[in-house]
């Protein structure tokens, strides 16, 4: 087993208990980390601050705060936290899901397996208010062959859920100038230049799914974003050109597609719903 860090970027709109649970939930995992970053996007406000204050105050060997003076967004924060990363493995963690226990424990196992191994990540199970109630999950492929298939069109790694190599991240440029999709522009670098990449096939995160997801994921500059990328991908030679018109025609549609439409398209052919109930009081609000 390596150690490793913990990387999180934490902005205004980040809520001080959903990010505790965040918090908590990292540091009960069963293979501890060894540094954990938080990177403050910009002034965050009196709460967010007291809280990830306190976590510093408490165990200061163990966090390493980042404290950006302006919003710079989430790919920004994340190279200037991954700078301050002093382990190769590096997880990855938003302020606002909740991490299984094992979660580490399984992706470290992983690289222990696949010395070559540079990128990994699991599924997801998504929730709205009750972390209990499960509503739908996404799945992705697990081995090296279909993740490379599946990254012609979509991002094939759930990004809260990825343990990388900072030595690889770093090799291909970081995450990059994108304002949205910097995870699936970096994950489609890092494929493109032969990091290779596994997922493990179960769900080890809990991913808050709300309204303002829905709502990102039809902006103009979310929908740009994701053109942009996979006009990249077209250029390097990695997808085709009916793989660019079936994504930039998608992403059109679903941005003008009334909400409801949307959502339905979205939950149809990009979730599988579940109707089954987790329990884990680990995962219980603090």
């Amino acid at each position: 087993m390596e150690s490793y860090s913990v990387l999180m970027s934490v902005y205004h709109k980040d809520s001080p208990e959903e990010l505790k649970q965040s918090i908590e939930s990292m540091l009960a995992q069963t293979v501890p980390c060894e540094q954990f970053v938080i990177v403050e996007d910009g002034p965050l406000g009196e709460a967010l601050s007291a809280v990830i204050d306190g976590y510093e105050a408490d165990d200061e060997g163990l966090f390493t705060v980042v404290r950006l003076p302006e919003n710079r967004g989430l790919g920004k924060a994340l190279d200037e936290g991954l700078k301050v990363c002093r382990n190769e493995l590096v997880a990855r963690m938003d302020a606002d899901d909740i991490s299984l226990p094992t979660r580490c424990e399984r992706l470290l196992k992983l690289y222990e397996e696949n010395p070559k191994l540079g990128l990994a990540g699991t599924n997801i199970d998504e929730f709205y208010d009750d972390p209990a109630n499960i509503v739908s999950s996404r799945e992705v492929p697990s081995d090296y062959k279909s993740i490379c298939k599946f990254m012609r069109r979509r991002s094939p790694f759930n990004h809260p859920t990825v343990m990388f190599k900072k030595s690889e991240v770093l090799r291909v440029g970081g995450y990059g100038k994108m304002r949205r999709k910097q995870d699936l522009d970096l994950f489609a670098r890092m494929i493109n230049q032969d990091v290779y990449a596994l997922n493990i096939d179960e769900s080890l995160l809990l991913f808050r799914s709300n309204e303002g997801n829905y709502k990102r994921r039809k902006s103009w500059e979310y929908c740009k974003s994701y053109i942009e990328v996979e006009r990249a991908n077209y250029k390097r030679g990695y997808c085709s050109l009916w793989d660019l018109i079936v994504v930039t025609v998608g992403q059109v549609v679903m941005h003008f597609a009334p909400m409801k439409l949307m959502k339905f398209l979205s939950d149809k052919f990009l979730r599988k719903k579940k109707n089954t109930k987790k329990t884990d009081k680990k995962t219980d609000k603090k």
